[in-house]
């Protein structure tokens, strides 16, 4: 729901009944992940993709019939040799979707979770989805609070003793309970969505490539900072789609933000200026930032690595170092390198191969539990 927010919220601030379209489960080639949300207005107007196109018309569908009737429903869309077609799913992948009504009667909670989303504050929304409880039941969690409930004492305490440790992990996902909240029973589903801070892109170096890193990386649903020492260049006016522009040496902010820094935050460092990326890059090296790249020639390279290695930085640390930046697509323009690092960024996360999909064979997509645990991206919820 992260990615229709804006939408999700015009649509409750009506006051009308609307529909929240979400992929609460998958199994195999899913186009979207568990947590992609689809919103359908009281009009008829639609905000966001549960498949990516594939069911989106019966999921519209459904949601009208939620609308109507004030009752929230489950489907699962699969395919098979007779109904491939008949919903559009031709993935061979398998999809469950919750579609509940929304209003701020049902769902008075709502609101401060988009406030939260929008302020990089973490919340889990814990919905039952299956099993004897009550359908689209729901509980919000916050780390510190609670509001809601699935239906018992003993369910909301093991819910949310689950749910924080999911939010701090940033998962999202199906935990299973017994009808009290027994974590040895399976026979009631509750659907947890994490909505941990957004994670941080961190740009150095106030140049036009910069100004497309930036973009691309609030497009993929980074906290983009962008940081330059020189204030003529680092303006927000050049940098529009930045989350904040810091006018600082680039060692001296990231030293200042170095334990804010988690595995999820990528650094893209631009400047290809030694003075600047030198300093900047010693610290990043040292910190467990999931992506690390630096721009520049092999020449330029090549003088980088002695600099750090006469500066002390260790071989182990120096092998993390994605230099040159991106992945190669032939890319020219700032544009279009900024497309290779996004590239090299999303292979990063997910582990995929970097080579044309027509010249690979198997799965496109692998399963949450056999993928790489290098979160280096944001999710799209």
């Amino acid at each position: 729901m992260r990615d229709i927010r804006s939408a999700v919220a015009d649509f409750y601030a009506s006051g009308e009944t609307f529909a929240l379209a979400t992929v609460v489960d998958t199994y195999k080639s899913s186009p979207r992940d568990a947590g992609a949300a689809m919103a359908v207005g009281a009009s008829g107007e639609v905000a966001g993709s549960v498949s990516g196109g594939c069911v989106e018309g019966a999921v519209y569908e459904l949601a009208q019939e939620v609308i109507a009737s004030g009752r929230p429903a489950r489907e699962t869309y699969g395919v098979s040799d007779d109904d491939a077609f008949a919903v559009g799913l031709t993935c061979g992948g398998t999809l469950h979707v919750l579609v509940e009504p929304v209003d701020p009667a049902r769902y008075p909670e709502l609101g401060d979770v988009l406030a939260a989303i929008s302020g990089h504050r973490p919340v889990a929304v814990a919905t039952i989805v299956g099993g004897p409880g009550p359908l689209g039941a729901r509980r919000v969690i916050w780390p510190g609070r609670a509001d809601g409930g699935l239906g018992g004492a003993r369910l909301d305490a093991a819910v949310d003793d689950d749910a924080r440790g999911m939010l701090a992990q940033g998962s999202t996902g199906i935990l299973r309970y017994g009808a009290d909240g027994q974590r040895r029973g399976d026979e009631l589903e509750v659907f947890v969505q994490s909505f941990a801070p957004a994670p941080r892109m961190l740009v150095f170096g106030a140049i036009d490539f910069a100004a497309a890193v930036a973009d691309i990386g609030a497009y993929l649903g980074y906290r983009v900072t962008v940081c330059d020492a020189r204030p003529v260049f680092a303006t927000p006016k050049r940098f529009p789609q930045a989350d904040e522009v810091v006018v600082k040496w680039p060692h001296v902010f990231l030293r200042e933000i170095e334990g804010q820094i988690d595995e999820r935050t990528a650094i893209c460092v631009l400047t290809h200026d030694p003075k600047f990326d030198v300093p900047v890059l010693e610290v990043a090296l040292r910190t467990p930032a999931g992506y690390i790249g630096a721009m520049g020639s092999r020449r330029t390279h090549d003088d980088r690595i002695a600099r750090l290695i006469e500066a002390g930085v260790p071989e182990e640390r120096l092998a993390r170092l994605r230099s040159p930046i991106g992945l190669d697509l032939g890319a020219r323009t700032p544009e279009e390198t900024a497309v290779s690092i996004a590239a090299e960024l999303i292979q990063t996360r997910w582990g995929g191969s970097g080579r044309p999909l027509h010249a690979t064979d198997g799965r496109i997509h692998t399963d949450p539990a056999t993928r790489p645990r290098i979160p280096a991206g944001a999710r799209r919820d």
